[in-house]
């Protein structure tokens, strides 16, 4: 027995990741032309790094991150502004049934990534790399 929708918190289909890969393009595509006319958009180079679809494809929420990380929640609103225009333009470029409601979050992929790394080089993960744990060492004191 095949299911036809995801559980919240399942992989993605194929067809979300295509449909959201393709979201993701306009929207860059946009950006990179000036076609979105705003102060705060037209001062910040912004990436949209990653673009997740609901099982329906009714809602695009869009991962976005300013150079520097700088003004996030600027640069959100600014978006959230145009988010009529932008769902216009994104039905427009990319063919569905119905273009799907956008919405703007900051991507804090970037700071995780840095949160994982300095825990990772951190002391206390340093000096329990060096002295294995009594758990990883056999019979003989050896490490396994």
């Amino acid at each position: 027995m095949s299911r036809t929708h995801h559980a919240h918190g399942a992989e993605p289909s194929q067809r979300m990741l295509r449909v959201a890969e393709l979201v993701r393009h306009s929207l860059a595509q946009m950006l990179s032309r000036g076609e979105i006319v705003d102060p705060v958009l037209e001062t910040h180079v912004v990436t949209v790094s990653r673009v997740a679809m609901s099982p329906d494809l009714k809602l695009a929420t869009v991962y976005v991150m300013p150079l520097g990380g700088k003004d996030g929640e600027e640069v959100v609103r600014a978006f959230e502004r145009h988010k009529k225009f932008l769902r216009g333009e994104i039905a427009h470029h990319v063919n569905l049934k119905f273009a799907p409601e956008v919405r703007f979050r900051i991507d804090d992929s970037f700071d995780n990534v840095a949160r994982i790394d300095a825990l990772l080089n951190s002391e206390r993960v340093r000096r329990d790399l060096e002295h294995p744990s009594d758990q990883e060492k056999d019979e003989n004191g050896a490490r396994q």
